[in-house]
């Protein structure tokens, strides 16, 4: 029981994410339009990918050139279907670094709004804009590498007989969740000087069911193209939501309003 608690409560925190920021519809709505002009982006990526799909499939399998039809069209089916997998993977990842950078300003307005209402709100790093930007891209693109190095394993999985079409999506889902999950609570853990990838790692481990039954469904729903317009601001806000309650104990929101020491061991008011 306590295990689909923490699952729901990972669910009830994204849609708590939408019921935030639907009480705020302009700021919904312009959370909303860095989504919509990526979208559009990688929609034309994708359709591109499917129109060309049966040519690529046929390229990537010489060998079948030679098989007996069937047997030729059910491997290039299932190297589609594992190519379609891998490629969604790194284009959610993609799509939420490039929208994260295009909206910067607003969702970390939306941050600050979410922690606002919630309370003990920390104050904003004092950080040069430039370094800010730099470090951020340094994450962004860390994370792109890593669901590339997780995508390559998961493709030649996916040629393993029914695993690849079972086990192979699930985990291709459950990684590209926990990827999106250390993208979206990324403002919060800044606010508090957790500056690092790791320090995010570190908060998504320290209550994985709970990440996962948040980032889990995000992922699929931002996976869905133009759904992701609507989802993303609301995703953003639950990412904020998510991470308060990750942090260490020394960071907890109840913990904020008494004297905390910082990570790098400098004490805080």
């Amino acid at each position: 029981m306590t295990l689909l608690r923490e699952i729901f409560t990972g669910i009830g925190t994204l849609l708590r994410g939408f019921s935030m920021i639907l009480r705020r519809p302009k700021l919904f709505f312009l959370g909303a339009l860095p989504p919509f002009l990526t979208s559009i982006l990688f929609v034309i990526a994708l359709i591109a990918l499917l129109v060309r799909l049966d040519d690529l499939t046929t390229w990537m399998t010489p060998f079948a050139a030679d098989w007996a039809p069937g047997w030729a069209t059910t491997v290039r089916v299932i190297l589609g279907i594992v190519v379609v997998a891998a490629s969604v993977l790194l284009m959610v990842i993609g799509f939420t670094t490039v929208t994260l950078a295009l909206g910067s300003p607003l969702y970390d307005m939306i941050a600050e709004e979410v922690e606002e209402e919630l309370g003990n709100a920390p104050k904003a790093p004092d950080e040069p804009l430039l370094r800010s930007l730099l470090r951020a891209l340094r994450i962004s693109l860390a994370l792109i590498s890593l669901s590339v190095a997780a995508a390559i394993p998961l493709f030649f999985a996916g040629f393993i007989p029914v695993v690849g079409q079972t086990v192979v999506p699930v985990l291709s889902t459950l990684v590209g969740g926990w990827l999106l999950g250390a993208e979206l609570i990324g403002s919060a853990f800044d606010r508090r000087g957790l500056v690092r990838l790791r320090d995010r790692f570190a908060g998504l481990r320290r209550r994985r069911l709970l990440s996962l039954g948040f980032a889990v469904p995000a992922f699929l729903l931002l996976s869905i193209p133009f759904v992701a317009v609507l989802v993303f601001p609301a995703a953003t806000a639950g990412g904020t939501i998510l991470a308060r309650s990750l942090l260490p104990p020394s960071l907890t929101p109840q913990a904020e309003t008494e004297p905390s020491r910082h990570p790098n061991g400098v004490s805080r008011p």
